[in-house]
């Protein structure tokens, strides 16, 4: 067990990319609009996509292939060679945009208050150069240890503001908990639930990511491919996968596989829980204060408002401390996402033909190039809207959407790309489709309600 432990690290940095803005803000700012009611909608979020991201996980380890080489596979129409799913994934990135400008401007608006004497403006571009010089070197083993020490910092924090909230006039009862539990949504709550439940727990951006860091971090290295080849090798549109075919040492393969996806199991599902209990605790934290006060994060007081959370249970003088909290893990945040939207995005334009994504001098220095291209226009969104609220809700809708591609993304890899000797029991299968079904059902809701 403690050898598995130790190859633990891709699904805790998408916790780290979880954290900020589907936690501390997007849970908070629901559980303040809506009280207790909506409860279910988190929990829900945080549990229901998990098997997506196995079978993304999965995938990366037996095939090797990169999302975008795997999503240029998948049937549909094609668009200048290209498959649709890469051309709608482009699209709806134009509105992710704004989600992490949203991030930018809480950790600027966060140092703004901790430092008055420097502006908001100022702070924006700070964070943002500052991520890119992390990022652009694009080392693996230093993004995951960042990203782990970040999430827990603040996670005790957070946990100390639960345990103290009882002592306070706010404290939480059975009852409180019990009423988010009985499935209720009310109308006035349906866009920001939807918000929310697009980018808590595990949203479609990051179980695509998964499949960067699950091979960053080596699980399909060390498995090995089953013919012989690089495993992020030559594969393009209509070739055969490295792993389609028998070789000679198919038992070895076969050991090596199904172990290195049990280790994948262990770091999706503890980062779960890790990632549930702690979605759970801002919600309910957001709900016991800020609903009773009637204090809704929004704005450049967005920050000020959700110190309320910390303040009220550990006293004034925490005030300081949550902002350094805050700040850690609204920059986590910004930190882990522009790690992955570097390398996702180069996949693409390989994909499309715009760069040699399979030459790793190529694929580095695009990398290089866009963890200093994000930033700024992540900062550029941000000053010219100032709305970090909505501009992190307005991401978390459209992912939703996106959800609906993951879901035929993960159909496609469970019943048409695994190889049958790797095929889960059939209590997984059912716990897929239920997944898939409601993540489905949420997706197409979210588009009807839009429109």
């Amino acid at each position: 067990m403690s050898g598995t432990l130790s190859k633990l690290g891709p699904g805790f940095i998408l916790s780290a990319a979880i954290v900020g803005s589907g936690e501390l803000i997007a849970t908070t700012t629901l559980g303040a609009r809506a009280g207790f009611v909506t409860f279910w909608v988190i929990i829900l979020s945080c549990l229901v996509k998990v098997t997506l991201q196995l079978e993304f996980g999965k995938h990366a380890i037996y095939s090797g292939e990169t999302v975008m080489a795997a999503f240029n596979r998948l049937p549909g129409p094609r668009l200048q060679g290209t498959n649709w799913t890469l051309w709608t994934w482009l699209f709806i990135q134009i509105f992710k945009l704004l989600q992490v400008g949203g991030i930018v401007g809480g950790v600027a608006l966060t140092l703004n208050i901790a430092f008055p004497a420097v502006n908001t403006t100022i702070w924006a571009f700070v964070s943002a150069i500052l991520a890119s010089l992390l990022i652009f070197q694009g080392y693996y083993r230093f993004i995951e240890k960042f990203a782990i020490v970040m999430i827990g910092l603040f996670t005790l924090l957070t946990f100390a503001s639960l345990f103290f909230l009882q002592y306070t006039p706010y404290a939480l009862s059975w009852e409180n908990v019990l009423t988010g539990l009985q499935f209720q949504l009310p109308a006035n709550t349906i866009v920001i639930a939807l918000g929310a439940f697009g980018i808590t727990g595990v949203g479609g951006d990051e179980i695509m990511y998964y499949n960067y860091w699950c091979i960053e971090k080596g699980y399909a290295r060390f498995t090995g491919p089953r013919l012989g080849g690089s495993h992020l090798g030559d594969p393009r549109p209509g070739d055969p996968l490295p792993n389609e075919s028998h070789s000679v040492d198919e038992a070895g393969w076969l050991r090596r596989a199904k172990g290195w996806i049990r280790v994948m199991y262990w770091d999706a599902l503890l980062s779960m829980v890790v990632y549930t209990i702690v979605t759970a605790v801002f919600y309910l934290l957001g709900a016991a204060i800020l609903h009773e006060s009637g204090d809704i994060p929004e704005g450049y007081q967005m920050v000020e408002a959700l110190s309320r959370i910390y303040t009220e249970t550990l006293g004034p003088n925490a005030k300081s401390v949550f902002l350094l909290g805050a700040l850690v893990v609204l920059f986590s945040t910004l930190f882990a996402a522009l790690a992955s939207w570097t390398r996702i995005f180069s996949d693409c334009f390989g994909q499309i033909g715009w760069i040699n994504f399979y030459d790793p001098q190529v694929r580095s220095r695009s990398i290089a190039i866009l963890a200093w291209i994000f930033p700024l226009v992540w900062t550029l969104l941000f000053l010219f809207i100032q709305l970090p609220v909505l501009m992190i809700l307005i991401g978390g809708f459209v992912t939703s959407i996106l959800l609906l591609i993951i879901v035929f993304a993960a159909y496609r890899f469970r019943y048409y790309r695994l190889p049958k000797v790797l095929s889960p029991s059939l209590g997984y299968d059912i716990a897929f489709w239920i997944s898939s079904v409601t993540i489905l059902l949420i997706g197409l809701y979210s588009i009807v309600n839009f429109f």
